[in-house]
Formats: C-alpha cells, structure tokens, sequence
C-alpha cells in the first residue's frame, strides 16, 4: 500500500506543476438558485465563511493549487508503477487506484468536502488485474468502495466473508459494460437528526434529510450533470421520488 497526502491541503507541489495551469485560464464555476440560497441548509452546512469572503483571484489560486498537487501526485503513481515494471512485479500485481472522497472547489459554492452532492461522493477507482480483458478501458457502470474487499478476495481467489455489502468487481474487468451494481448509497452525519443519505443511480442522485422531506433533493444526472435544478418536488417525477425512496430505506434498513 502507498499513500500519498496529495492533493490535501496544504497544496503545495514544486512550481513546474503550478505551470501547467495558468490562472487566466481557470474558470470558476457557476452556481444555480439553490447554491445561492443554499437550500436545503443541511446540504450546504459544509460551508464557511471565510471561503465565501475570499477574493476571485485567491479562489482561483486555490484551484490552480489543487490541479498542481493533483499532477504533482499522478506523477508519483507514476514512479510506482514504474518500480513495479522494473522489479518484474507487474505480472502479478492487482494494482487498485482511488481516494477517500472528493473536493469541491467552488462547485455548488462549497470548497471542500462533507456534502451529498456529486462531486465530494465520486472518487478515482481505477482497478488493474493481471490478464483482465479490460485493463485500460473506462466502465460506465456504479462502484463503491465496499466494493474493494469482495472483488480483491474474487481475484485472488480467496473466499470473503458472506456479511459484506459490497459486491465483486471482477465481472467488470473482463467486460466493462458489465453491471454488477445497480445502486451506491453515501451518508453524511450532521448531527443528532441531521444526517442526510444519498442514493444514485445511473441516472438519478436521490437526497434525503432527517430535517424532513421538504428538503429532500433529486438530480437527474443524465441531463444535469451538474445538479442544478432539484427536482425532488416536481409533480410529474413523483413516481420516481417514491421508487428511490422505497429504494432508500431498503439500504438502510440492511
């Protein structure tokens, strides 16, 4: 196993990294209605206040300090991977790739992490077996993290315990359009009554709240990406909302 603190604050990696991302090309990112009015508060409760005072130009170099750390990690991977080719280690080393979540620079207003929102839920998972007929080709389908101990247990041919929740990856490996998830669920704790879950889909993310269902959300990830419009109180999907509902409290009640 190596673990690499990058890209965590603080940002720091050596200035040729800083290079490849010159600041008059960096574009913050733009916020919907619900960003501005932050609502539901609990969704928005990761915020601070002395990142909303901060100037255009330091979030900026925030995001370009980011991307810099970023590259200077992948960099690294790269040494790794190298030494595993020079010590005749790759032919049989299942090499996993991935991160404990996600960061939001500025997506959604939010600078950091502990949201429900796309971007601070979704991590890198890049998964390399030796033989697999995938290797190097991106799959489609829904992952998760509890996923990792069922599918290293599958590829090395070792027995895993019937109690986990997470589901081989392998079939995956051989066949990228393989499904062997349908849905993931994240959670996030607020609190005493205020923790909130997530359920996604392929298409949709459902959020719900312990504050009530007033603030329950619903994004339709295929025609907005990048959760814009919540549409958890739209007549016409309400069908959709009690399906993920229903969905959503068969999860928790495992």
């Amino acid at each position: 196993g190596v673990g690499s603190s990058r890209p965590h604050t603080p940002f720091v990696a050596p200035a040729k990294y800083f290079d490849l991302y010159p600041l008059d090309r960096i574009q913050l990112p733009d916020t919907s209605e619900d960003d501005r009015a932050r609502r539901p508060a609990l969704a928005y409760a990761s915020a601070r206040p002395e990142q909303d005072r901060a100037t255009d130009d330091l979030r900026r170099r925030a995001i370009q300090a980011y991307r810099a750390s970023t590259s200077f990690m992948d960099a690294q991977v790269g040494r790794v991977l190298s030494a595993l080719e020079r010590l005749g280690l790759a032919e049989n080393t299942i090499v996993v790739f991935t991160s404990d979540h996600g960061y939001h620079l500025g997506d959604h207003g939010l600078w950091q992490k502990q949201s429900l929102f796309e971007r601070a839920t979704r991590v890198p998972l890049i998964i390399a077996a030796p033989g697999a007929k995938a290797n190097g080709r991106a799959a489609p389908g829904l992952a998760g993290l509890i996923d990792l101990y069922p599918t290293l247990a599958d590829l090395c041919g070792l027995p895993a315990p019937e109690y986990l929740d997470g589901v081989s990856l392998r079939p995956v490996l051989d066949d990228p359009t393989a499904r062997p998830r349908h849905q993931v669920v994240s959670q996030v704790w607020r609190g005493p009554g205020r923790a909130g879950y997530a359920l996604r889909t392929e298409r949709w993310r459902y959020i719900e709240w312990e504050s009530g269902p007033s603030d329950t959300q619903l994004f339709d990830m295929e025609n907005d990406p990048r959760e814009t419009r919540n549409r958890a109180h739209d007549p016409e999907l309400a069908s959709v909302v009690a399906e993920l509902g229903a969905m959503l409290a068969r999860e928790k009640a495992l």
